[in-house]
């Protein structure tokens, strides 16, 4: 059984005293421990499918499964990181990372531990007492991916979460992703515009398309782990980014013109 479903699913929104179809058709399974990236052009409805796995949003047809359950509202088997860290600039690191505790009223003292542990494997445990703005872009986003993983998730969402960083950043926190990845073996759905990036970190990447947003194609990532950036030398690796693009400009074509094809 997949550990994350989407079966034919729909979702529509209220435009202008009607409904546009933002998402249509779409069938996605998604295998427990995998890593799987998401990629199209902008409007595509990747985060409102990311929201929907969430539980944030309902589809309008169709079902959103998570462990065979029909999702119904978010859960603490799901961590979410965003593009913005979105850390409480009056909390130290680590208070910041134990805040979803806080909002569940679980008992601190088990995640402290925990928290220090997240905090060695993203090579931040010293900056534990600091506040955000004592802290680089990269440093925050390590901040909320401990945040995330804090209460030990089974899956992870993460919605664009490097896009704001500078290039060098990006690959650093990218290798660390994956080690974290590796080491947790949690399932990871990932957003991203950069098909590099995607290539670099999973297993799969599914490209979406638009008018309405649908899968348009799915691409195994059969490259040995672990990766270094030396792999962009790999004559496959470019090949694959090749065809993910090509794949993604036939996606900017509305669905319509198929058909009408």
């Amino acid at each position: 059984m997949p550990q994350i479903e989407l079966v034919n699913v729909e979702k529509r929104f209220a435009s202008g005293g009607g409904s546009m179809l933002a998402l249509s058709g779409v069938n996605l399974a998604i295998e427990r421990g995998s890593f799987v990236s998401l990629c199209g052009p902008s409007g595509c409805g990747k985060s409102t499918l990311l929201s929907m796995v969430l539980g944030l949003q309902a589809p309008t047809a169709g079902e959103v499964r998570v462990e065979g359950q029909a999702v119904a509202a978010p859960s603490m088997k799901i961590g979410t990181v965003f593009q913005d860290a979105s850390l409480m600039p009056w909390r130290t690191v680590v208070s910041n990372i134990l805040y979803p505790i806080e909002l569940r009223k679980l008992r601190e003292k088990p995640f402290r531990e925990r928290a220090m542990e997240l905090l060695d494997l993203t090579g931040l445990r010293k900056f534990a007492d600091h506040y955000p703005a004592q802290l680089s872009g990269g440093m925050r986003q390590r901040v909320a991916i401990c945040r995330a993983l804090i209460s030990d998730p089974d899956i992870l969402l993460m919605d664009e979460p490097f896009s704001a960083l500078d290039a060098l950043t990006r690959e650093e926190i990218s290798v660390e992703l994956q080690s974290i990845w590796s080491k947790h073996g949690k399932t990871v759905l990932f957003v991203t515009h950069s098909i590099r990036e995607a290539v670099f970190l999973s297993d799969r990447v599914v490209v979406m398309g638009l008018a309405p947003g649908r899968i348009v194609e799915e691409f195994a990532i059969d490259l040995e782990r672990p990766r270094t950036f030396a792999i962009e030398t790999h004559p496959h690796f470019n090949e694959l980014i090749h065809q993910i693009r090509e794949s993604i400009s036939r996606g900017r074509v509305p669905a319509q013109a198929f058909a009408a094809g």
